[in-house]
């Protein structure tokens, strides 16, 4: 068993003459060294400096020579504060400083000399912010804006502020008009970079002086050229043949008809304008767009389209069911008028929009569908692109969020079919028309 008495410290070579120890010697062989009296060896390990080496002892550092700080009294007055220029240092090629001048001024563009700053900056009184809800904003300068952000500055020819530098909304990304008897709301969505839908909407009355009001929603086809200037074309020609022929007594089932044929003119036309010719961009495939419009009399209700843009009639008597009243030229339609597929599965195929139908100069064949309806109770006729239908599929989904007073306040309404959409996820422009049936009494006019 180990003894618990203090051991003799274990060297290899004795301290006084480096002589070879054996273990256990209490006394150096060659000179008689008592070991015993060696100190014992620290417990704790060296301190070493970050590249390995043992520092130097104390006594071997360079003493640096500190300003004394003045004596001060017992009061509580703070000490007094040493600063750099009280040291005294040398300059990068190692000479001293001349006396007065600052450790380290001039050589790193750092001062220390610089007078005393005062505690406190005076500030400039601010100037009163006019608010821009009731501030006398200078009128804009003729066929300029002002910004729909700050309401101060001016919109430049490139669509941004003068003064915040805030990107304006393209008149396309939002749009809404209302008359007496439809109105209307297009908007860009939340995926897109710009709205290439497009609507018209109008009234106009009747040879016997009964109205007639007018609802044409065009959505363009993305994978063509220019599909925002196809939508607004044909909405437009559409729009402006009814308005032309209905006045005449022309029936209003082969009006539409006639109007799908001049939206469909407008919109081959644009494929022959020089910038697009084939010859100067081979690459590029005709504008093109789809159409859905109704017109809506005090006893009858037309609809006429290409594409797959609907119509749906909803009744004011929720009780009553609603009714999906265009077919859609699109692949899945195709499926399930053939009975390959069920409805839901022809939908939920990844080709289901795919298009059959559609206005362009690389259409096809233009086969305008119309048809006419009686109805024989008050409703609301909702005329939409498939921006809103993706979300509100069925007749009976489009009824549950159209609201229960369509008919009186049809902008309104139109406003909560766009939002729906955006709500639901906005993957696409999404444009909305609601006309009330039957066209209420009123005068002349369109828009």
């Amino acid at each position: 068993m180990m003894s618990q008495m203090p051991q003799p410290t274990a060297l290899s070579r004795c301290p006084s003459c480096a002589e070879p120890l054996e273990s256990g010697d209490r006394f150096c062989g060659a000179c008689g060294y008592d070991l015993s009296a060696v100190p014992p060896q620290p417990q704790d390990t060296p301190t070493l400096t970050m590249n390995g080496a043992t520092p130097r002892p104390p006594s071997e550092v360079a003493s640096v020579d500190w300003p004394i700080a003045p004596e001060v009294d017992g009061s509580h007055a703070p000490a007094p504060v040493h600063l750099a220029t009280d040291v005294p240092g040398t300059d990068s090629g190692g000479s001293e400083l001349p006396a007065g001048k600052p450790a380290m001024s001039g050589s790193t563009g750092v001062r220390f000399d610089r007078p005393a700053e005062p505690d406190d900056y005076p500030l400039a009184a601010p100037r009163p912010a006019a608010d821009p809800r009731t501030a006398d904003l200078p009128p804009s300068p003729a066929g300029t804006k002002l910004c729909v952000a700050c309401r101060a500055g001016h919109v430049d020819s490139d669509g941004y502020c003068e003064n915040c530098g805030h990107a304006q909304p393209r008149e396309r990304d939002h749009m809404e008009q209302e008359l007496d008897a439809v109105a209307a709301v297009s908007d860009r969505g939340l995926r897109h970079h710009r709205n290439e839908d497009a609507f018209a909407v109008s009234s106009t009355a009747l040879p016997d002086g009964s109205p007639a009001v007018v609802a044409v929603v065009c959505d363009g086809v993305s994978s063509a050229t220019r599909p925002d200037e196809a939508s607004l074309a044909a909405s437009r020609a559409a729009g402006e043949s009814l308005l032309a022929a209905l006045p005449r007594g022309t029936h209003p089932q082969q009006a539409m008809h006639e109007a799908i044929i001049a939206a469909s003119g407008a919109v081959n036309s644009l494929a022959t304008e020089p910038e697009t010719a084939q010859e100067h961009a081979p690459h590029q495939n005709a504008p093109a767009c789809t159409i859905v419009g109704a017109v809506v009399t005090t006893s009858l209700l037309v609809v006429g389209w290409v594409g797959d843009s609907r119509v749906y009639w909803i009744p004011v008597d929720r009780a009553l069911p609603p009714v999906r009243l265009t077919e859609d030229d699109s692949w899945a339609a195709q499926m399930v008028a053939a009975g390959l597929m069920s409805e839901a599965e022809a939908y939920a195929d990844e080709r289901a929009h795919a298009i059959t139908g559609w206005l362009g100069a690389d259409a096809y064949e233009l086969e305008p569908h119309t048809a006419s309806f009686k109805p024989d109770r008050p409703g609301v006729v909702v005329v939409c692109t498939d921006g809103l239908w993706n979300y509100a599929e069925a007749a009976e989904e489009m009824a549950e969020v159209v609201p229960l007073d369509a008919a009186l306040r049809p902008l309104h309404s139109a406003q909560v079919l766009v939002g729906h959409a955006l709500d639901g996820g906005g993957h696409d422009n999404v444009t909305v028309a609601v006309v009330p049936f039957p066209a209420p009494p009123q005068g002349a006019g369109s828009a």
